[in-house]
């Protein structure tokens, strides 16, 4: 599963938009909507945060 759709599949999971998964981050709704669409992927300081959310979801790789 790629980045773009392990993030698509947390917010399914948590029920929230892009904004919100955004503010959670402490990024940008744009820099969200990026990853998932593939254009770009998160930092490694992002992929930590996101590495945390994706285990406490139950998202697998």
């Amino acid at each position: 599963m790629t980045y773009a759709q392990r993030i698509k599949k947390l917010r399914e999971v948590m029920l929230i938009t892009q904004k919100e998964l955004s503010v959670l981050l402490s990024v940008s709704f744009i820099t969200v909507n990026r990853w998932e669409n593939g254009k770009f992927e998160p930092t490694m300081k992002e992929k930590r945060k996101l590495a945390q959310l994706f285990k406490e979801n139950g998202i697998g790789e």
